[in-house]
């Protein structure tokens, strides 16, 4: 994907996550224009270039949309090689503000890993997209050198 598209989703979902996708009153946010729907459309778009620029060549995107009050969460494991991978999540954390997180994996099934890094809704909203992926990439080197989540 180009640099501009990640960029205006990085920005809509910075915008999405600023919300309570979890409000329960007034539009049904389980249909098909609410606002939890829209995340998870625009989550999956995002990661599934991101995977693209990261060079990621073996992967899965899950998307759990969870219950009424929560945002759920959509999620990409990516092998760069086997046994060096990464997961990156994008979920609503409204007690710390946190909203994407990556860590460590070792296979496309590890989901014992734990979470690495977490980044703030500022990460997002920044929308410095070319940033993001060096970030990424240098998890790519710390974890191929055995680095592991605390």
């Amino acid at each position: 994907m180009s640099i501009r598209t990640q960029t205006a989703n990085m920005k809509a979902l910075a915008e999405l996550l600023s919300q309570d996708l979890g409000y329960i009153f007034g539009e049904r946010e389980s249909g098909p224009n609410g606002a939890k729907c829209l995340f998870h459309t625009k989550a999956r778009a995002f990661l599934t270039g991101l995977r693209k620029d990261l060079g990621i060549v073996g992967w899965k995107i899950r998307t759990n949309k969870a219950g009424i009050a929560v945002s759920g969460e959509v999620t990409l494991r990516g092998l760069w090689e086997i046994g060096n991978g990464l997961r990156v999540e994008l979920t609503q954390d409204l007690a710390y503000g946190n909203v994407m997180f990556v860590g460590p994996i070792i296979g496309l099934d590890d989901y014992a890993s734990g979470y690495a890094v977490s980044f703030t809704l500022e990460t997002l909203r920044k929308a410095d997209y070319a940033s993001l992926i060096l970030d990424l990439l240098a998890f790519k080197e710390d974890f191929q050198d055995g680095w592991t989540a605390a």
